[in-house]
């Protein structure tokens, strides 16, 4: 019995891509799966026990740009000693003495949405520093009635808040901020109190505003008191 050849009627040409083409797809598949995240992911600047990744106070951004190495090295281990001394950790909060200087993130920041939790006592002053800038402002709005929230060193508009939307003294308060180029926008408990405002830059008013720099939480001679403080890089 003689064997019959089969023949081959689809030409490669046709059997080939077929082949090749769905490896190809799940090679790149596989690859993308790996890759790095399109978006940044919310991180907690407060890990709720301990002061890691915030440092003490050594001066503003400019002065800080004409220091040496060494100079800087000395006056950051000076800095963080005193910090260390003012602000402490107590039952998950951050809590502040009213003595001392800021509380500095290490890193720095260009545009973000950041988020915190903070309360006040009778009087006090204090304020939320962007790219190591002042400020978005938090006081006592029974003594300071515009209310917590506006820009407040600006000079050109948005210094004062769009409404009043503090929490009764002694309760907790609620910051959103969403930071884009040199442009903010605040939220206090939910309620809207600064649009789409360019915060001015304090420290040199004719040039632009630093497109990165740390948050700072400022001490203004009162105590006070932050916890759940969260931040997403937009």
């Amino acid at each position: 019995m003689k064997t019959r050849l089969l023949t081959l009627r689809t030409p490669l040409c046709f059997i080939l891509p077929a082949l090749i083409l769905p490896a190809l797809i799940a090679g790149c598949s596989g690859i993308a799966s790996i890759g790095p995240e399109t978006h940044s992911r919310e991180i907690s600047l407060f890990d709720g026990v301990s002061l890691n990744g915030w440092q003490g106070l050594v001066a503003n951004p400019y002065q800080l740009q004409n220091m040496g190495a060494a100079e800087k090295t000395q006056l950051q281990h000076e800095a963080n000693e005193k910090m260390r001394r003012h602000w402490k950790v107590e039952d998950g909060v951050l809590c502040f003495d009213g003595k001392g200087s800021h509380l500095v993130t290490q890193k720095e920041y260009g545009d973000f949405e950041l988020q915190m939790e903070w309360q006040i006592t009778p009087g006090g002053d204090s304020g939320v520093y962007l790219r190591g800038c002042p400020q978005v402002q938090i006081w006592d709005h029974l003594k300071n009635p515009v209310g917590s929230g506006g820009l407040f060193n600006n000079q050109k508009g948005g210094a004062n808040p769009l409404e009043v939307a503090d929490s009764p003294l002694g309760d907790w308060n609620h910051f959103r901020i969403l930071m884009k180029a040199d442009r903010v926008t605040v939220y206090l408990n939910d309620r809207l109190v600064v649009k789409d405002t360019p915060l001015e830059n304090y420290w040199r008013r004719n040039e632009p505003l630093p497109i990165r720099g740390p948050i700072e939480l400022q001490s203004h001679g009162t105590p006070l008191k932050f916890r759940n403080i969260t931040i997403k890089e937009l």
